[in-house]
């Protein structure tokens, strides 16, 4: 994020959990690693939703490292001011927060000043990136995570994180026009019944959420095609984590 006073890189993690496959010992080893590399730790929670057993886990984690760890809780233009500050204080008394924000990120309410408070706590350095660039990502990595997002969504609880999204080809066909093939990985044969939904419904849904936000990120008209495949036990195959980008070479 550029501003006229400031570039603040914000970094992503994996989710933070108990891992129960390969792909997760490899996200939890990447979100440790990332903790103790950067500058400011942002816990950021919804306002509107209990304290779960995996926020708890994810506190106590937090008491253990040496960074700042800020406590920004988001959405909260759904609740009414006076559930707010019991809200704060249960989030108190599992752990002494560096800051706490309250911010909504989709109606903007004090983001600015979440990032002016933010700001305070960031050594001074090099401007990285410029100023129109707002991921270090390359597009397909971007692109894969668009049509995963929508899934997740379109399919709320019923399937899992089970799901992993590999870009096989991306060609710009013209000056106006980019060709995109992906495939859908699952690991049971009623997970692909689920995101491929009746009569194809649910999948022609996600291409076209994904292909409305991979047009505004590309800046071009996308022609998107998905297939959904069954790879079993997938999260637990090393090379094949490897082989759709989700874990990168190591020497």
């Amino acid at each position: 994020m550029t501003r006229d006073d400031a570039q603040i890189i914000f970094i992503d993690t994996p989710g933070i959990h108990k891992p129960k496959h390969k792909l997760g010992d490899y996200m939890m080893k990447v979100a440790k690693n990332t903790l103790s590399e950067i500058d400011a730790i942002m816990f950021m929670v919804n306002a509107n939703e209990e304290i779960g057993r995996g926020d708890e886990y994810i506190i106590e984690m937090l008491k253990n490292v040496k960074t700042p760890v800020f406590l920004v809780l988001n959405k909260i233009d759904l609740v009414h001011p006076d559930e707010l500050m019991p809200k704060i204080e249960e989030y108190q008394s599992y752990m002494d927060f560096t800051e706490i924000v309250p911010i909504s990120a989709l109606e903007g309410l004090n983001v600015d000043h979440f990032i002016d408070v933010l700001k305070t706590y960031l050594p001074e350095g090099p401007k990285y990136y410029p100023d129109d660039q707002i991921s270090d990502h390359p597009e397909q990595f971007v692109v894969g995570e668009i049509i995963r997002e929508k899934i997740l969504h379109l399919t709320s609880e019923e399937i899992p994180h089970a799901i992993g999204v590999n870009v096989d080809r991306m060609v710009k066909e013209s000056e106006d026009r980019v060709h995109i093939e992906a495939t859908i990985y699952v690991e049971r044969d009623s997970q692909k019944g689920i995101v491929i939904g009746k009569g194809g419904k649910k999948l022609k849904e996600v291409g076209k959420r994904a292909r409305r936000d991979i047009e505004m990120l590309l800046g071009s008209k996308v022609y998107l095609e998905l297939w959904v495949k069954v790879q079993r036990d997938w999260r637990n195959k090393v090379n094949f984590i490897r082989q759709i980008g989700y874990v990168e070479d190591q020497d």
